[in-house]
């Protein structure tokens, strides 16, 4: 463990900014200052790292507090019959019971009948270990991760245009320098607010940021422009964009003609989308929309950031593909100071699909479907690549299938809870309920942990050493500052143990270096290249960026300044028309439902709730609505209500506010019961990323009689 003189270098457990801090003993002179200090561990800035340059949010601020929190688990808990409650049980009781119970499953209905869900917060050593586990030990195709909740359109589109998925292709500091940002369905003013100094830098050195988004968001307000589109219709606002780009001469036609393919055809399709076609589509008026195409194709150089307001979409692979358009007919992309970038949402939203949780990929971003690919790891792993499963569910499909002939029937899930987080909760809920085996692995009784047969008590980040790969693709090492308690172990030493119990004595270590030497090995000459990166470089160089193909590679914060990762070095343009969400309002469902969250909470808010500091800020769920749709329906400030889609109902109190189109109401999704704003949401997936379409769906809203007991 590497420590400085007043602590232990490490990173925030929440976002993909991975915020640098430092870890300490708690000091009475600390407290009051810009630091934190909880159950005698403090939170100390660290101005040096240059993400967040010592700055930290609220969660992170708070971050330590859970360290020492009654409400974590510290012994495994087991069910003794189904529907009996959990009780404690020792360590080896409970890995015999997960043991037994995923060999009798798959001796019952095969190596695919047993599951592994993952998550976008695990480090890349536990989710390399997770997948290889799955692939190696279980033999099973179904493993997947909540992160394909999260940036998996983006991640499509980009390897469409660019033939490399990496969320930032420069770092974030670059933004401050950009001559125009557009901002496409992100509010990092609260998902990611340190992050929010690059923007109002961008300000202060003359660049325009123009905001993209149906709510006024904090974010919104600091905007030069604010477009307000309706939900679901990004993608129309995109192709009316570059049909005013291309009207108005504003392509860059040596930059297209030198290093992209496919305009003719996207522009073929733009100009079927005029202005005032797209006006009536989106709801945004052509004057502000030509003012938009004037402030981005007008600066020197540009970017067009999206996040999950854009992404979340039945059509969010099309919809980022168009965005990046737009960039690329005004040659902002391959060039200093301008690209296409998605904010991504994950602590390790990046690195944790780089290295084989996601259902179709092996470590360093290669295919499973490739055959040297497979070659290649299964030399690293020690077996046949013939023994490598094929791809298997994505996360949706598979959560659908749980318990169901021909389905998942036991499912191994670490790091997610997705009885909060999934689309149309309550019927993954009664799904989980259905397997013949839960066994989750967390540091707190979730609400999916409180449905599972096997509890597994889990080290938190503090407490366990390992790497993530923030949004610019910078490689960076939590250090352990403290043991976990009595009782608790850590993820990687909880696969060893299954590992061998289930045969496999060899090939998955629990020393996190040693797991990260072998990462390091399989990803080498993928896409992900992590070969030239230790542990050593990223204490010495605050992070690593990839790809990193030998020790002496310097790292690549900047992607494709020469070529683009495609076979003959171009971008490719996407012709991509406008469709509908896959749900629109009607006479019964009148109104559009769009989700997303508040600067006190992260994502299920699983962690954060049991903050006593962001529970008082941010106490419950609501629903945001405009005085207009307010007064239609009755409603004051505080009054309960109902909120139906075809798949649930949600009940929580009126918020107010003409930050909103009166045609649309918000609900945060941190919360689980009545509240669960994931009760309504649309499973309906991209058929290319497989991203459901959290961020819209119909819904009708009333006055709420009394709280109905919660439908699982």
């Amino acid at each position: 463990m590497a420590t400085t003189g007043s602590g232990t270098d490490t990173h925030c457990p929440y976002c993909s900014l991975q915020c640098g801090m430092r870890l300490g003993a708690h000091m009475a002179d600390t407290v009051g200052t810009a630091d934190e200090a909880h159950g005698g561990v403090a939170v100390l800035e660290r101005p040096e790292f240059p993400v967040n340059r010592g700055a930290l949010c609220g969660k992170g601020r708070t971050s330590a507090e859970l360290l020492t929190s009654a409400s974590r688990l510290t012994a495994p808990l087991v069910r003794d019959r189904r529907g009996g409650p959990l009780r404690e049980a020792t360590w080896g009781e409970a890995l015999d019971r997960v043991a037994g119970g995923l060999t009798d499953v798959a001796e019952r209905f095969g190596r695919d009948a047993v599951g592994v869900f993952g998550g976008g917060g695990l480090t890349n050593e536990k989710a390399y270990l997770l997948g290889k586990f799955a692939r190696v030990v279980l033999g099973t195709a179904n493993i997947d991760y909540n992160g394909r909740f999260c940036m998996s359109s983006a991640a499509s589109a980009n390897r469409a245009a660019f033939g490399l998925d990496r969320g930032l292709p420069f770092p974030l500091a670059d933004i401050a320098h950009a001559g125009c940002v557009i901002l496409v369905g992100a509010n990092p003013a609260e998902t990611m607010p340190p992050a929010l100094r690059y923007f109002r830098e961008l300000r202060e050195n003359g660049g325009r940021l123009i905001v993209v988004d149906p709510r006024r968001t904090r974010t919104a307000e600091m905007a030069d422009l604010h477009l307000r589109p309706v939900p679901g219709t990004d993608l129309a606002l995109a192709l009316g964009l570059l049909h005013l780009v291309i009207a108005d001469r504003h392509v860059d036609e040596a930059f297209v003609a030198a290093r992209t393919t496919g305009f003719e055809q996207a522009r073929a399709v733009a100009m079927a989308h005029w202005p005032e076609r797209a006006e009536q589509l989106t709801g945004v008026p052509v004057q502000l929309m030509r003012q938009a195409v004037e402030m981005f194709a007008g600066a020197a150089t540009g970017m067009v950031l999206t996040a999950r307001g854009s992404e979340q979409h039945s059509k969010g692979t099309d919809t980022v593909g168009a965005w990046i358009n737009l960039c690329l007919a005004t040659g902002k992309a391959g060039r200093p100071g301008s690209g296409y970038g998605c904010l991504t949402g994950q602590g390790n939203g990046q690195g944790g699909r780089e290295h084989g949780q996601k259902a179709d990929q092996l470590p360093g971003y290669r295919s499973l479907t490739d055959p040297a690919a497979r070659a290649h790891v299964a030399r690293v792993w020690g077996v046949d690549p013939a023994t490598l499963p094929g791809p298997g569910r994505s996360a949706y499909e598979l959560l659908d299938t749980l318990g169901q002939d021909g389905g998942v029937r036991a499912l191994l899930l670490m790091g997610s809870n997705p009885v909060v987080s999934a689309p149309r909760a309550a019927h993954v809920t009664r799904r989980l309920r259905a397997l013949d085996l839960l066994v989750v692995s967390d540091l707190v009784l979730s609400e999916t942990a409180a449905l599972a047969d096997v509890v597994l008590p889990s080290a938190q980040w503090a407490e366990e050493t390992g790497t993530m790969t923030n949004l610019e693709g910078r490689v960076i090492l939590r250090q352990a500052a403290l043991a976990p308690p009595e009782g608790v172990r850590t993820d990687l030493r909880v696969l060893r143990e299954l590992a061998t119990r289930l045969g496999a004595d060899k090939g998955f270590p629990e020393d996190p270096e040693e797991v990260f030497g072998e990462l390091r090995r399989a990803s080498a000459g993928g896409q992900a290249d992590y070969a030239g990166i230790s542990y050593r470089r990223i204490r010495a160089e605050d992070g690593v960026f990839w790809p990193c193909p030998d020790e002496d590679h310097p790292g690549t914060p900047r992607l494709f300044l020469d070529r683009f990762a495609t076979p003959d070095g171009r971008a490719r343009f996407a012709a991509v028309p406008h469709r509908p969400a896959a749900e629109e309002p009607d006479a019964d469902f009148p109104l559009y439902l769009t989700t997303g969250r508040v600067v006190g909470h992260y994502q299920s808010g699983a962690q954060t709730r049991r903050v006593p500091e962001l529970a008082a800020a941010a106490p419950g769920p609501f629903v945001e609505l405009h005085p207009r749709l307010a007064g239609r329906l009755g409603v004051a400030e505080g009054d309960l209500l109902a909120v139906t889609s075809r798949r649930g109902r949600a009940v929580a109190p009126a918020r107010v506010t003409d930050t909103i189109r009166p045609d649309t109401v918000f609900m945060p999704f941190h919360w689980g019961g009545t509240g669960r704003a994931n009760s309504l949401t649309n499973p309906a997936l991209d058929p290319t990323s497989k991203m459901p379409e959290f961020k819209v769906c119909a819904v009708r809203v009333e006055k709420a009689v009394r709280v109905e007991k919660e439908v699982r």
